[in-house]
């Protein structure tokens, strides 16, 4: 089964979405794919509470900054993967070291292949990603192109989602599909 969550940034995403991947794993194996790359103290701080925050959930942690499809890689493919987040990793992408800060505009695809592969290929995969989109604000080219290519992956991972979830004030909203009991 897969499963997109989406919802504001610190709005229990994460914790949320390790629940169901424990769920929907029983006793199989459970991956924590984690695409952010600490860049200051407050990145590590919060890397630190999720590590904590899922500490004795059987999770085996993969650190995939770019090139999500790699988690595959040597990992048994009817196991349960949890990608947090897709937003990260779609900054990561956009912002290789070959690129010298310059946006890299095959970002995008890279991800939605990958993403789409890992969706195919894994027993349960579940995706965190961030709701950027709701606001009235008209931004920079660069943060514009930002939010339209982070949109255009969740549309195409709801695409391929049994499950599709907003977490929003505490509220879990489903607006496709539904977990099992």
């Amino acid at each position: 089964m897969n499963v997109l969550i989406s919802g504001g940034c610190k709005n229990g995403k994460s914790g949320f979405a390790q629940d169901i991947a424990v769920k929907l794993s029983g006793n199989g194996k459970r991956y924590y794919v984690a695409t952010m790359i600490p860049y200051d103290g407050e990145d590590r701080s919060r890397i630190a509470r999720h590590i904590e925050d899922r500490a004795g959930m059987g999770f085996e942690t993969l650190e995939i900054g770019r090139d999500i499809a790699s988690c595959l890689d040597g990992a048994e493919s009817d196991s349960t993967f949890l990608v947090d987040s897709i937003t990260a990793l779609l900054l990561n992408e956009l912002f290789p070291e070959t690129h010298n800060g310059d946006a890299d505009p095959e970002a995008a695809e890279r991800c939605r292949s990958g993403l789409l592969k890992l969706a195919a290929s894994a027993g349960n995969a579940v995706f965190v990603t961030d709701y950027i989109y709701s606001d009235a604000i008209r931004y920079d080219s660069f943060t514009e192109n930002y939010r339209a290519a982070l949109a255009s992956l969740d549309r195409a991972l709801a695409e391929v989602c049994e499950t599709v979830i907003e977490l929003c004030a505490g509220n879990v909203i489903f607006h496709k599909g539904g977990l099992p009991e």
